[in-house]
Formats: structure tokens, C-alpha cells, sequence
């Protein structure tokens, strides 16, 4: 019971990360916004969650794990019920800030307190339906979102939280009993603002930079400068403060846990940027409807679920780092495939690759997340979760902008590269047929061969997109085995408390 309770509460807040992304013209005009305006429905809630998720261990630790998780569930829920019922742009900006605060915790509360209800030997399987929900919600958001916007309306994207949010806080109030507090020393003002600061304006960075064209935008250069003067203040507090710091440095000398957070980092920018890349390219440039986009790219997420139930068995009978390994190469696999992908691809070559690359993110989620945290000590498991979850969110922010960013660019310059061949010459060798798709003596068929040369630049340019993502996932295998592990007898995990000692 408290394995749902607090799988309900992941679940809902993983998914609202991607939900809303489909709706958003459906908001933009029910809320007489323009589709630069309405981005920020996304982006307050991704900049709320990261700036309010590292201070998640302090708070649990001040006031206790169940009275913060309970807060966070009851604030989440209603957060959602006033995003739902928001009249204009205001509304539901300052419902969705409010949303990414609250839930900011749910999913570092729900790993913590799942590694502590079970023994170390089933740490593995605990691992793996805590990560089913932190991996299946971005991957199914997209597919529920357009759903409930095409057969009822956008604000049932927001509504469908309630009944959800509503069973998970009775779970958590009767099952979960309420862990031991430990008194911490006075807050760090100083330190947590700063970091805050720093997480805010990189997120905003990340955002809004694509549209604001990057540093040739005022506002990018002034949250860049911020973001860069409040980490370096952070990074010199934190040194010189010793046990007064917001951030425990003693999370640093772990090596599992700090290879760990950069594979999440990883492992988020991989799925994230994925996740943003193919349902434009479906959409727009091949022509799928909403719903068969959602279909076509739904087997990530069964491939996930797949995996992950494999995974947890498979965790103290073979080499943790093996087990990633797998992942990390069938991801691989999957985006070399899609780096292959023509015009004439059909659904089932959009599907088989998705599949691939949900057995790799399910192959690598539960054995990184075991071995992170085989080594930790047990009272640094809030703050560490709080960190872990936020490596993967910093790498999805940075994910998605940089292959953003990377795709318009590309886009640009096959497109020129493209219409460099297009010369008087050309048009004069080929007349038939060039004139059997366009009218080159009127502007309008003029306007329709620059855009089909656009749509095949932009498609090579999602094609580099892949092969990149392929390379990074290829070069971060030999920093496996920066991991340490532990032979356990009988096939059982590794003790935390026993490697830590070693």
C-alpha cells in the first residue's frame, strides 16, 4: 500500500512534465495567448520544480518526510484543480509555478522512502517500480495529453490529477509512517538563494533562449551573467562554510553517487531530447494526426516497462555496470536506427526503434539508481535523492535546448546548402520535372520549392540531432566502471551500510 500510494504521487508528477505539451495551442486559444506567451505554462513549471527541489532534504529532515510529502501531494492537487479552472494567461502561469513548488519534492520523497521500506537485497526491485513511474509518465504524457485534448478539452489535462492526487495523499496519511527527523542546523539563507538564483536563470536561459535568439537577446545575456555570479557565489559559500552549508558536501566524496548523477544527467537529456525531437518531426514533416503520433511513439514506453521488471531481477546476479552497459548500448541502437530514418519511413520504423530505446532506458535507470546509492550513507538519502532528481532535470532542460538550438541551425545551413544546387542551370536540365510539382514561372510555385528544400533540410537536420545524441551515449560507456560494486553472496544486493564501512 505504500509502494502505490507514493507510485501515484511520482507518477502524476512525472507526467505533468510532458502532458501539457501537446495542448499548448488549444490553451493559447482558449486563453487568448500567443504561442510565445504560452510557453511559459511550460517553462514555470520546469523552473518552480528545479529551483524548489534541492532544498527537499532539508525540509524532510527539519519537519519530517510524511508532513512535507503530504503538503506537497495536497499542494500539487490543488495547484492542478487552479490550473484547470484558469480564466487567462496569469492564471494558469501562476497555478503552474505553484504546481512545480509543490511537486518539486514528490519524486525524491518517493525514491527515499522506497529505499527505506525495503531491505537492501530487494533495493533493486524497489528501484525498478519507482522508475517505471519517473520514466513511463514523460514518455506517456504526450499520448494522454493529446487523448484527453482531442475528446474533451485542454483543462482535463490538468483536472485528470485530482482523483490521482486525491487516493495518493489518503495512502501516504494512513501507510506511511513518519521517519525520524533530524534536527539540522539553522537554514543557509545565503547559500540556497544563491542556488536558487543560478538554477532559475539557467533554466530561463535554457527556455527561453531559442526564441529570444540566444545572445543576441538582452534578456539571455542578463540571465546568463546571473546564473554564472550566483553559482560562483554558491560554490565559494559552500566551501567556506563548512557544516553550516545548504549543500552537504559530503555527497561529493561518494564516487558512486557523483558518476551516478552524471549518467542521470545523461540518461535525462537523452530521453527528454528524444521525446521533444520526433513528435514534430512526425507532425510536421511526415503529416501524422496527434493521436497516431501518440500510438507510434507509446512502445518507448512499454519497452521501458519491460526492462525494468528484467532489470530489478537481473541487479546482484550480474555486474551492475553490465546491466547499464545493455541499456546504454540498445539506446544506442535505437538512435543509430533513427539517425537512418528517410521520408518514406512507416509507422512501424518509428515504433521499432522507440521499443529499443525503452529497453535501454529500463536496462539503465534501476542498476544506475541501485548502484548511486549502494554506498550512501542512509542519512544522506534525502538530500541525495533531492540532487539525483535534479541531475536529471538540469539534463533534460539542457537537452532539449541544445538539440533545439542544434536543429534550427542545422536547418539553416543544409537549406542553404540545399539551394545552392537550385540554379538557373538546374531548373533549365530538369524542366519536366520540376514542373510537374511546382509552376516555376508564378511565386507561389517558387514558394513551394523553397519549402519542400526547407522540409529536407530540416530533416537532415533532426537526423544530425540523433546521430549526436548516438555518439554521447557511445562515448559515456567506458565511465562505467569509474563505479564501484560489491560482490554480494547468494545473489542478494550489495549492503549499503556494509560497502559504505568498506
Amino acid at each position: 500500500m505504500i509502494t502505490l500510494a507514493i507510485m501515484l504521487a511520482t507518477i502524476m508528477q512525472t507526467l505533468d512534465s510532458t502532458i501539457a505539451n501537446v495542448a499548448l495551442p488549444h490553451m493559447a486559444g482558449g486563453l487568448s495567448a500567443s504561442q510565445d506567451q504560452i510557453t511559459w505554462v511550460l517553462t514555470s513549471y520546469i523552473v518552480a520544480a528545479a529551483i524548489a527541489t534541492p532544498v527537499t532534504g532539508w525540509l524532510s529532515g527539519r519537519y519530517g518526510r510524511k508532513t512535507i510529502f503530504l503538503i506537497s501531494i495536497a499542494g500539487f492537487t490543488a495547484s492542478s484543480l487552479l490550473c484547470g479552472i484558469a480564466g487567462n494567461l496569469l492564471e494558469i502561469v501562476a497555478a503552474r509555478l505553484l504546481q512545480g513548488l509543490f511537486g518539486a519534492a514528490l519524486v525524491p520523497l518517493s525514491q527515499a522512502v522506497m529505499l527505506d521500506i525495503n531491505p537492501p537485497e530487494r533495493h533493486a526491485r524497489a528501484m525498478a517500480v519507482w522508475g517505471m513511474g519517473v520514466m513511463l509518465g514523460p514518455v506517456l504524457g504526450p499520448t494522454l495529453g493529446g487523448w484527453l485534448t482531442d475528446n474533451f478539452t485542454w483543462r482535463w489535462v490538468f483536472l485528470i490529477n485530482l482523483p490521482v492526487g486525491i487516493l495518493s495523499f489518503l495512502g501516504v496519511y494512513y501507510y506511511v509512517h513518519e521517519a525520524k527527523s533530524k534536527l539540522l542546523s539553522r537554514f543557509d539563507w545565503f547559500g540556497f538563494s544563491m542556488l536558487a538564483i543560478a538554477i532559475g536563470m539557467l533554466q530561463l536561459f535554457l527556455d527561453r533562449g531559442e526564441q529570444a535568439d540566444w545572445f543576441g537577446s538582452i534578456e539571455i545575456r542578463v540571465e546568463a551573467a546571473c546564473c554564472v555570479i550566483a553559482l560562483t557565489f554558491f560554490i565559494v559559500h559552500t566551501a567556506t562554510s563548512g557544516s553550516d552549508s545548504f549543500f552537504n558536501l559530503k555527497l561529493l566524496r561518494d564516487r558512486n553517487f557523483v558518476t551516478g548523477l552524471a549518467f542521470y544527467f545523461l540518461l535525462g537529456l537523452l530521453l527528454y531530447a528524444t521525446r521533444a525531437l520526433l513528435p514534430p518531426l512526425l507532425q510536421t514533416l511526415l503529416g501524422y494526426p496527434v493521436m497516431t503520433t501518440g500510438l507510434v511513439t507509446a512502445p518507448t514506453g512499454v519497452g521501458t516497462m519491460v526492462s525494468m521488471l528484467f532489470a530489478g531481477r537481473m541487479v546482484g546476479r550480474v555486474d551492475s555496470r553490465l546491466i547499464v552497459a545493455l541499456g546504454f548500448g540498445l539506446t544506442a541502437a535505437s538512435l543509430w536506427q533513427m539517425a537512418a530514418y528517410t521520408p518514406q519511413i512507416t509507422e512501424w520504423d518509428v515504433a521499432w526503434p522507440g521499443f529499443v530505446q525503452g529497453l535501454g532506458l529500463g536496462f539503465t535507470s534501476v542498476p544506475l539508481t541501485t548502484m548511486t546509492f549502494s554506498t550512501l550513507e542512509k542519512h544522506l538519502r534525502p538530500e541525495g535523492t533531492a540532487i539525483y532528481s535534479l541531475s536529471r532535470n538540469i539534463g533534460s532542460s539542457i537537452g532539449i535546448s541544445a538539440m533545439q538550438t542544434l536543429l534550427a541551425r542545422n536547418t539553416a545551413i543544409m537549406h542553404s546548402s540545399l539551394a545552392a544546387y537550385v540554379t538557373a542551370d538546374t531548373l533549365v536540365s530538369r524542366p519536366d520535372a520540376l514542373s510537374r510539382a511546382f509552376d516555376l514561372s508564378t511565386t507561389a510555385g517558387l514558394a513551394g520549392l523553397d519549402a519542400m528544400l526547407y522540409n529536407q533540410a530540416s530533416f537532415i537536420a533532426y537526423l544530425d540531432d540523433f546521430r549526436l545524441m548516438f555518439w554521447l551515449t557511445v562515448l559515456a560507456l567506458p565511465f562505467l566502471w569509474l563505479m564501484r560494486k560489491k560482490k554480494a553472496p547468494d545473489g542478494e544486493a550489495p549492503d549499503p551500510a556494509a560497502v559504505a564501512a568498506e
